[in-house]
């Protein structure tokens, strides 16, 4: 049974217990190769690979070298149908509707650049959605005269505020919806699947941007009952840097135009979302390693270290009336991402702070009218990094940033 689709009171159990044994967790940790002297809190940005996915990518890359057209194009560039299979088995869709892409930005993108519209059409999406993705659209309504109209809220919110705005932004011309599962920049989880619901019998798209969720918080497709979604792979899977996939309902595939040219023949074929000319085998081919270690440990199990993780530096923190979590931490849908604002810090001369003096790697947010430090910890990360973390903000907090 995949993890994602666990009866709520397992996940809860297996939640509440995964961060006991810190024998296992230290095993865990000694599967990558970290630099000792970071502290590494930006997950939701970028993440280590495993050292056995890793020297799996140095392997190929070297043997692409010693020969690149037939060891690259014959024999590891055909791989990619492996990888195709085992991320439709994860996500529980065909592999024929899985496209490999470099991150979710491009897989994003394609859907943006792609999906068909016309002057005057209505695109719904949320202040809070990537900026990236914000930029794409805006590239569109310039150049195609579509427009884009905008919800806001304040975070954290409520699953019926978020529904009850983007119900009240629906006109006869709204075509499309593009939101977040995750907000990259809270954490905040997102009713994809109710917005999915509304939108459906209307006859609007709902595009997915699922960067902070695969392998991270349960997600698959027959849960969302999605026709499109996108995510990152070098994030929560902890797969090669440049690693992703776009998954389009098989029945939609065909009126999606490619980013890059691919042939009439093959309008109907997943993979004309993967043309975009020679590049390295070796990341993508590298993203079955990764999704067996992520098997290994168990996706409930890998959720629990995290968000045990998270609400230790919450907890820790938040005895201080100066401190504000922007995150539903009580959310189960919840990850490890949350946002803390602090009175009296600047968020980002926090972040350089904590990196110059402390070696300690966050992310200063301030997007959308969100605000604050973002902190993220893995499944690499110890109690000890959360309490030598806390144990610096504290100190922030008592002397100022000295």
């Amino acid at each position: 049974m995949a993890w994602a689709a666990a009866a709520p009171f397992v996940l809860r159990e297996l939640v509440a217990s995964a961060g006991e044994d810190e024998g296992y967790w230290a095993t865990i940790r000694r599967a990558f190769d970290l630099d000792p002297s970071v502290i590494y809190l930006n997950s939701a940005g970028l993440s280590p690979t495993p050292t056995t996915v890793f020297d799996a990518m140095l392997r190929d890359t070297r043997y692409s070298n010693t020969a690149p057209v037939p060891h690259l194009w014959r024999e590891l560039e055909p791989r990619v149908e492996g990888v195709r299979r085992e991320l439709a088995t994860e996500f529980g869709c065909d592999p024929e509707e899985i496209a490999v892409t470099r991150n979710a930005s491009e897989a994003m993108e394609i859907l943006i650049a792609g999906i068909p519209l016309r002057a005057g059409d209505e695109v719904i999406v949320t202040a809070q959605n990537y900026d990236r993705m914000l930029t794409a659209w805006d590239q569109r309504a310039r150049r195609d005269g579509i427009v884009v109209r905008t919800v806001s809220f304040t975070l954290p919110t409520t699953d019926d505020t978020i529904l009850g705005l983007i119900r009240a932004a629906i006109t006869p011309r709204t075509r499309v919806i593009e939101l977040a599962h995750l907000t990259n920049w809270t954490g905040q989880p997102m009713p994809v699947s109710e917005v999915i619901a509304l939108a459906r019998p209307l006859g609007i798209d709902v595009l997915v941007d699922g960067a902070q969720t695969f392998a991270h918080t349960p997600v698959s497709r027959d849960q969302l009952d999605c026709d499109y979604y996108g995510t990152s792979l070098h994030k929560w899977l902890l797969a090669p840097l440049g690693t992703g996939f776009l998954y389009v309902r098989r029945s939609k595939i065909d009126a999606i135009w490619p980013l890059m040219a691919a042939s009439s023949a093959h309008r109907s074929d997943i993979r004309k979302f993967e043309e975009i000319g020679t590049h390295p085998a070796a990341p993508h081919n590298a993203i079955t390693l990764a999704l067996a270690f992520h098997r290994a440990i168990g996706g409930t199990r890998k959720l629990g270290r995290v968000r045990m993780l998270r609400d230790r530096w919450v907890k820790a923190l938040t005895e201080d009336p100066r401190v504000h979590v922007r995150t539903p931490i009580n959310d189960p849908r919840s990850g490890a991402i949350a946002l803390v604002e602090i009175e009296g810090l600047d968020t980002a001369k926090l972040a350089q702070w904590l990196w110059s003096r402390h070696h300690m790697v966050t992310s200063a947010i301030s997007f959308g009218g969100v605000t604050g430090l973002r902190v993220t910890p893995n499944i690499f990360t110890t109690p000890a990094e959360i309490d030598a973390f806390t144990d610096a903000v504290r100190a922030a907090l008592q002397r100022g940033l000295t």
